[in-house]
């Protein structure tokens, strides 16, 4: 979903949305030997090269898919192969795995992030995110770009995030929300959107962006990924693949994204 009025949004919406269902059910053709991943749509440039690096311990690259992981977990709920499930926050693992859906003893809680509002790269707006901060003025006219409220996890952050500092009441009705936050990160850096709500970690990856504020840690939950196989996974690599997003190569690359890892090292 991508709602505001305006700057092409509904056009993008509908494509954005259909771009994300190709790439979650694209794995479904391909071969049983291969790991599949589905993952949150932030995790991409990381992950990517994780993946690379992970290849020759796991025996081949893994199939990943990226979208938010509301649209992923419900997915694999409806039966799309997978064998690593990698979320954006806690609450879609815990939907998959009280049905069962996944492997719980296999369930580690990987990485850390943080929320930040960014304008457009030539932007000369700035503001300290904070009570009493006038979010609504540096937006103006604009609109202010976040993943769905009610479903993607970045979007679900933000508002929380706004709620707590004040703030929700005067830029609801500025919002256009979008089916992942990478589909969020794309209107604020096409200019479509005067600012938006992304991951720290999205910021690092989009140079047609410049962060203008940084969101306190303690106006939203703790923003954790976990990751877990999957209770239907058929790949015998999926453990190596699980194993070797917990070394040090990759730790390294995920620090380089702007992640925390929070996950212990394999041995």
């Amino acid at each position: 979903m991508l709602t505001g009025k305006g700057f092409g949004l509904k056009a993008l919406a509908a494509a954005g949305g259909f771009a994300a269902m190709m790439m979650a059910m694209a794995p479904a053709a391909q071969a049983d030997d291969e790991v599949i991943v589905f993952a949150a749509a932030s995790l991409k440039n990381a992950l990517d090269a994780v993946n690379t690096a992970c290849q020759p311990e796991v025996g081949e690259a893994a199939k990943i898919s990226y979208a938010a992981s509301s649209a992923l977990a419900k997915q694999i709920e409806e039966g799309a192969p997978a064998d690593v499930f990698i979320s954006a926050d806690l609450d879609w693992m815990k939907y998959l795995s009280e049905k069962k859906l996944t492997k719980t003893d296999t369930e580690v809680q990987l990485l850390g992030n943080r929320i930040v509002l960014v304008a457009p790269k030539d932007s000369k707006a700035e503001v300290k995110l904070e009570k009493g901060a006038d979010l609504a003025a540096v937006i103006g006219d604009g609109r202010l770009a976040m993943g769905d409220v009610k479903a993607v996890p970045a979007g679900k952050y933000g508002k929380e995030a706004l709620e707590s500092l004040g703030m929700w009441s005067s830029v609801e009705g500025k919002l256009a929300q979008a089916e992942n936050v990478r589909a969020a990160l794309k209107l604020v850096a096409t200019g479509e959107a005067a600012a938006g709500i992304v991951y720290a970690t999205d910021a690092v990856a989009e140079p047609g962006v410049k962060v203008i504020g940084t969101f306190p840690e303690d106006s939203h939950k703790p923003i954790i990924y976990p990751v877990a196989q999957t209770a239907e996974s058929k790949d015998d690599d999926t453990p190596a693949f699980l194993k070797c997003l917990r070394t040090d190569a990759a730790k390294k690359l995920f620090e380089e994204q702007g992640f925390t890892v929070l996950a212990p090292a394999s041995n």
